[in-house]
């Protein structure tokens, strides 16, 4: 792995990891693509590279969050499913779902779908969007947090799940977004937790891989701040059915792909 890797692993993390359309299975694809092995700096990298983009939602919904205290027991609340499915799972996870381009490929495709079917339910009037997330139960997030479990499996997407589940109890996009961003921040930072307790330090203890963490970190926090203040406008004013057709597109490319190499 060398600088121009970081940087364009930094920009996937930044533009992927709060868009619906899976900033693992984009991690994964995009070192395929530049032939990074997966060592054990490569797995601390991707964890690391994430808190970057977390930094960005805390530095941009931090004053949010401390207007609206009662908004952090749900976060809680919609956590704990993540966790605990995130804990029981872990070796599985690693061992299988990250190693499995079939299971990318159909996650990305089936969510893709849910998009679009979703935004036609929502287009024909079967399902009404106009709850904000002031008037979020702790049952509804609990069930937010089921969905979001789901996102151990790669190409599922953790913000695109739970923007899906919020959208089926009539939330609006845009506050499903900014609810999916709140609850990144607890998660993912449980995650790279994890991971910085059970990685070896000294395999990554070097002055040229500190260059490549601290690259990565800051070009995932200046894009994921870019893309999350688009992404609010955004769903103002459009659906997520670009979404759901670029992630059908992308799993049928990656199938090809896999086929191909059979």
């Amino acid at each position: 792995m060398n600088l121009f890797h970081s940087i364009i692993l930094g920009v996937v993390e930044g533009i992927t990891e709060f868009l619906p359309i899976s900033s693992t299975a984009h991690l994964l694809i995009a070192g395929r693509l530049l032939h990074i092995s997966q060592t054990e700096f490569q797995t601390f990298f991707d964890i690391f590279i994430q808190s970057g983009a977390i930094l960005a939602v805390i530095f941009l919904y931090s004053f949010y969050v401390v207007k609206h205290r009662d908004i952090w027991g749900k976060i809680i609340v919609s956590f704990i499913p993540t966790a605990v499915v995130g804990l029981a799972l872990e070796k599985i996870i690693k061992r299988y779902f990250f190693s499995s381009l079939y299971l990318i490929s159909a996650a990305l495709f089936l969510i893709g779908i849910l998009f679009i079917i979703f935004e036609l339910l929502v287009k024909n009037k079967k399902i009404n969007l106009e709850k904000t997330i002031k008037k979020m139960n702790y049952l509804e997030a609990l069930l937010i947090g089921i969905g979001q479990s789901l996102a151990v499996v790669p190409g599922v997407s953790r913000a695109g799940i739970v923007i899906l589940v919020m959208m089926g109890q009539r939330f609006k996009r845009s506050e499903s977004a900014l609810y999916s961003f709140l609850l990144a921040v607890p998660t993912i930072l449980a995650a790279s937790g994890l991971e910085v307790i059970k990685t070896d330090f000294r395999v990554i203890i070097s002055p040229n891989n500190f260059l490549l963490l601290g690259v990565g970190f800051f070009v995932s926090f200046a894009t994921a701040y870019l893309i999350v203040k688009w992404f609010i406008n955004f769903l103002q004013k459009n659906s997520l059915t670009v979404f759901g057709i670029y992630r059908i597109v992308l799993a049928i490319i990656l199938m090809a792909v896999i086929l191909k190499s059979l």
